[in-house]
């Protein structure tokens, strides 16, 4: 199904402490459905950069607050995008904490997939998504899984990235992150080995994408 402004496009939410499977899930939903369908946007690519990113003591900078990201703008971008219009998304370079100068063209889509650990926070944020799914998974097999990611794709040492964790991803998912989880209207345990989960919320999907059209 091609969009047109005859149907609303349908706004995900898929959320979930670091490491807790959320892009596996979203990966798999786009699987599902089909990419040509999907406009899919990381809340990630919105992290400000270093020097506005608060900090933990006046020292460590606490990328999991939810200061540090510029959900200010995701909000009007999807806005635009649910009234038709494309836009461009900032593209952010972990290497260097810092905005790309480039950026990265989102068209409408009849579903726009959003995923981020703290999208359920935001009260004007929440509000844009016609489902909301939590990815839930335990403390030990999150830290696992951010250490492993974060030694290959972004060449941290096990040390520095369980001192993270330690100082800001385990307090910020407490404070925040767990918090939000009330707002989902689906909890999938397992992430993306839950295939009963995935394949019920790809169904829920496809019957939003059949609706009636919009009145005008």
């Amino acid at each position: 199904m091609a969009y047109t402004d005859t149907y609303r496009p349908v706004v995900i939410g898929v959320a979930g402490g670091s490491g807790s499977g959320k892009t596996t899930v979203s990966m798999r939903l786009l699987d599902r459905i089909g990419e040509t369908h999907i406009a899919y946007i990381p809340h990630d690519m919105y992290y400000r950069s270093m020097d506005d990113i608060p900090r933990i003591a006046g020292e460590i900078a606490n990328f999991d607050h939810p200061d540090a990201l510029d959900t200010p703008l995701l909000i009007s971008q999807l806005a635009a995008l649910k009234r038709g219009e494309s836009v461009n998304i900032p593209v952010y370079d972990f290497s260097t904490h810092s905005r790309s100068i480039q950026t990265r063209r989102i068209d409408p889509q009849p579903i726009i997939l959003v995923e981020g650990i703290l999208i359920f926070v935001d009260p004007a944020l929440r509000a844009l998504f016609d489902v909301r799914v939590f990815v839930d998974a335990d403390a030990d097999l999150r830290l696992i899984r951010r250490i492993k990611r974060d030694i290959a794709e972004r060449g941290r040492t096990v040390d520095s990235v369980v001192h993270q964790y330690l100082t800001s991803v385990r307090p910020m998912h407490m404070e925040f992150v767990e918090p939000s989880k009330r707002y989902a209207d689906i909890i999938v345990p397992e992430g993306g080995h839950n295939e009963v989960a995935i394949n019920l919320i790809g169904d829920h999907i496809v019957r939003l994408l059949n609706r009636q059209p919009v009145s005008r």
